[in-house]
């Protein structure tokens, strides 16, 4: 009888409310996020003549009119929606393009409640980047004997969904002034000769954490380098100050640099990562490869950026900290986390709204970066083609598929995926491949 009298309670459960549209504009895809006023079940159909995705919300009402989205980009170009008999909802999206949809639910976290995430894949694009070889391969197999440049990637924190620190004084959101440095120092390194800039992010949209890492693969990148601008709780305004971090393998060296690996990596909750972005498993085994030997390459550029950053303002430690970041947890790329400044600093926060104080700071990681550029350029072995049919890289011959090169070279398939930004399918004759480093290599 208890069961029998609870069931019409859950059956009759009050309506998830949808409150609230917001869409981000990427250069590969569109993210909408619905707010909602709790979880709810749903369902993507895709149709043609004309291209639009359906969305269908189990016990859903909109709570009010949607806001008309921005529809300046290549995929949307509209949204409408209405409640169904059967007491759900469906949004219909307008497309411009054929689009792969994918959708995941975000549970509550700070200040968001239930969310609802929907990203429009460009198709024409995807099927395009699992064809064609990454620029910087095309680059290298046309230098016929020069040096290839030190390819930088640069990481501006956060982005769409995800604000970052947010002053106290004017309200600066971190995303708007780390990209702004970012930016800056991708226009320095592309000016040096011998070097290339590769932007993580470039405009105000979310990349999740894993996916940033290997945006930084498919491009070969040599060093990455993700900017932020920190912020303490509470009434205290008196942290300030520049720190490098660096990934540890274990544990943090302060319980400040766990907490703010905490925070850090709590971006993907903020942001949106679907399931396709947690690879946790194929992490584990690359990092696990090289990880010693890449930290310790990690630590010494911390401590060349710090060096150049003490010239732009104060230090808030002088020596490289570490903890668990998992945006630093590339498995043979030097990769290091700045936070340029305290946000939540008023005096700081101004500086970081200033243009030139963001040149400046990005003069100061540049110039630290050129101090480091000799010992990475070593450490990688300035490699021309000559050298790059060497044990660590590999030219496809016909008909060989990534097992049989696996195999040879003693690595794992999905591996030699990850690290070089491939598909599904076997890479074409004549693609070169990097070949991760044997463990302890």
């Amino acid at each position: 009888m208890f069961f029998v009298l609870l069931f019409p309670l859950f059956a009759h459960a009050d309506p998830v409310a949808v409150r609230n549209l917001r869409v981000w504009q990427a250069p590969d895809h569109t993210r909408l996020v619905f707010d909602l006023s709790g979880p709810l079940e749903h369902r993507l159909s895709t149709l043609k003549d004309p291209n639009r995705i359906v969305i269908d919300m189990d016990n859903a009402r909109l709570s009010g009119a949607l806001p008309t989205p921005e529809t300046g980009g290549p995929i949307l170009a509209g949204v409408r929606g209405a409640e169904r008999s059967d007491a759900g909802l469906r949004i219909v999206l307008d497309l411009k393009a054929e689009a792969r949809p994918r959708s995941f639910v975000l549970k509550p976290y700070g200040d968001y409640g239930h969310r609802l995430v929907i990203d429009l894949m460009d198709a024409g694009a995807a099927a395009e980047d699992e064809t064609r070889p990454e620029p910087a391969t095309v680059r290298r197999e046309t230098q016929a004997l020069a040096v290839r440049d030190l390819v930088v990637a640069i990481d501006a924190g956060h982005g769409g969904e995800d604000p970052g620190a947010i002053g106290r004084t004017h309200r600066t959101r971190e995303k708007d002034v780390v990209l702004a440095i970012a930016r800056e120092l991708a226009k320095l390194v592309s000016a040096a000769p011998g070097m290339k800039a590769v932007l993580i992010r470039d405009g105000d949209y979310y990349i999740g954490l894993r996916e940033r890492i290997k945006k930084a693969h498919r491009h070969q990148a040599d060093v990455f380098i993700s900017i932020h601008a920190d912020a303490v709780p509470g009434v205290n305004r008196n942290a300030r100050g520049a720190s490098v971090y660096a990934l540890s393998e274990r544990g943090a060296t302060s319980e400040a640099a766990r907490v703010l690996a905490d925070k850090e990596n709590a971006a993907d909750l903020i942001g949106g990562a679907g399931a396709n972005d947690k690879d946790d498993l194929l992490l584990k085994v690359l990092v696990d490869m090289t990880q010693t030997a890449t930290i310790s390459d990690s630590l010494d550029l911390g401590t060349d950026l710090l060096g150049s950053l003490r010239t732009v303002g104060p230090l808030h430690q002088d020596t490289v900290a570490q903890a668990g970041f998992m945006v630093l947890k590339s498995p043979h790329i030097p990769s290091v986390l700045i936070e340029t400044a305290y946000i939540s600093n008023p005096d700081e926060e101004k500086k970081l709204r200033d243009k030139a104080y963001q040149r400046q700071v990005a003069e100061g990681i540049f110039n630290g970066l050129q101090r480091a550029t000799p010992r990475l350029q070593a450490r990688r072995g300035a490699a021309t083609p000559s050298q790059a049919s060497g044990p660590r890289e590999h030219v496809v011959k016909p008909g060989e598929t990534l097992a049989v090169i696996a195999k040879q070279y003693d690595t794992h398939v999905e591996a030699l995926r990850f690290i070089n930004g491939l598909g599904a399918k076997d890479p074409p004759a004549g693609r070169r491949l990097r070949i991760p480093p044997k463990a302890g290599g």
